[in-house]
């Protein structure tokens, strides 16, 4: 028999670091408007996994998909001008 040994030690030994930087909750949250759109898509599609989509079902779905694309492009058109770190385009 395997025994499972927790690494509790390893993980919380670099606890400090795994916390994210302004920077990366910055990005977070100027991304959030496209993640909570690309969750309702989501949500949008498992509603129909277990059975076959009424009409209903299928306007919700493209509703969902034209709002994930609209607030890409406003994420795009936001982030344009800004310039990542370290020259990466």
């Amino acid at each position: 028999m395997e025994h499972i040994v927790t690494v509790q030690g390893a993980v919380t030994a670099f606890a400090d670091f795994v916390e994210p930087t302004d920077a990366e909750l910055d990005a977070i949250e100027q991304e959030l408007p496209v993640i909570l759109a690309e969750v309702d898509l989501l949500d949008a599609q498992i509603t129909t996994l277990d059975r076959t989509p009424t009409e209903l079902d299928a306007r919700r779905i493209r509703r969902a998909h034209r709002r994930v694309l609209a607030e890409r492009r406003d994420l795009a058109n936001r982030t344009s001008g800004v310039t990542l770190a370290g020259g990466a385009a």
